[in-house]
């Protein structure tokens, strides 16, 4: 039984050890970055359980642009309590986990967290190769993000709250 809930510090090893198995060096979140996260944005922080392991995450603050910038992964803010945008900065499944359909329930649980707090709907930026799976849960492609980060072309992808279910 797979379990949802908000992060805990006690957390942080396994998400560092899932963000990078799903990650290169590059793109990676830092040891820092987490922390951050962790102490700033744990009501958008969400983590995939079963028996005491994690088996992925899905986190970002709430920003005021429907677009995700650079700068958000260097330095977040805590949560606004409504309105803005849920950005995703990180969704990542750990290895042994894959093609079980917890992306798609992380997912389907930050909409949630989206309607209850009233917010313009959900924003991402993913490489080429993961847009169909955005596009199967109903995000639109905005098209190539401004985003640098890692070095990777980034595609904007929104969906609004009107969208969800």
């Amino acid at each position: 039984m797979i379990t949802l809930r908000n992060v805990r510090t006690t957390d942080l090893e396994q998400l560092l050890q899932i963000e990078n198995e799903g990650f290169s060096k590059e793109e990676a979140a830092t040891k820092k970055a987490f922390i951050e996260r962790i102490q700033l944005i744990p009501d958008t922080f969400i983590v995939a359980e079963k028996e005491g392991e994690l088996l992925g995450y899905i986190n970002g603050p709430i920003i005021h642009q429907p677009y995700i910038t650079d700068d958000l992964f260097e330095q977040i803010k805590e949560n606004q309590t409504k309105g803005g945008y849920q950005s995703i900065l990180g969704l990542a499944v750990s290895k042994h986990a894959r093609n079980q359909g917890i992306a798609k329930i992380l997912m389907e649980k930050m909409e949630e967290v989206v309607k209850e707090n009233d917010r313009e709907g959900i924003t991402l930026t993913c490489k080429q190769e993961l847009v169909s799976f955005y596009e199967k849960l109903g995000f639109a492609n905005h098209g190539v993000s401004e985003s640098k980060h890692g070095g990777v072309r980034w595609y904007n992808l929104v969906k609004l709250k009107e969208n969800m279910n």
